[in-house]
């Protein structure tokens, strides 16, 4: 396969840096930055890549001076099958029930819980700027 970009390769790992690793690809070198190796933050890459690795490599791009930008993480990413939602129209949705009490009866109680705190806030600023007031 040639080097283009968007084609998925087979490289080895030439050398690591602490910014990223090159890898060999069809006899040229290209970079994988740090960010691209794995899609879970990467603080040290070699714990992740070790030279002489074989790795799958995405192209990302070629630029005019022929530098070659590559990805592990792309290269591994597998498409997932998105399987639709099942959902049953034909209820209504007003007696929908979560676990045993319907979702007006969990706002109403949050509305509730909510103002009572903001009450306790309340109190809490204005005992706080009338000691600070008696301070001075």
């Amino acid at each position: 396969m040639t080097l283009a970009a968007g084609n998925i390769l087979e490289g080895t790992v030439v050398n690591i840096t602490n910014f990223g690793a090159f890898v060999e690809v069809d006899g040229k070198t290209g970079l994988v930055h740090i960010s691209e190796v794995a899609d879970s933050f990467v603080k040290d890459i070699r714990q992740h890549l070790n030279e002489q690795d074989k790795v799958k490599v995405k192209v990302i791009s070629i630029d005019d001076n022929g530098k070659i930008s590559l990805s592990i993480k792309q290269a591994n990413v597998q498409k997932k099958s998105v399987k639709p939602v099942e959902f049953d129209w034909g209820t209504d949705r007003s007696t929908n029930k979560v676990g045993s009490v319907n979702f007006e009866d969990k706002i109403s109680k949050f509305l509730k819980d909510s103002e009572e705190k903001m009450q306790d806030v309340k109190k809490h600023q204005e005992f706080k700027g009338k000691n600070s007031k008696n301070r001075s």
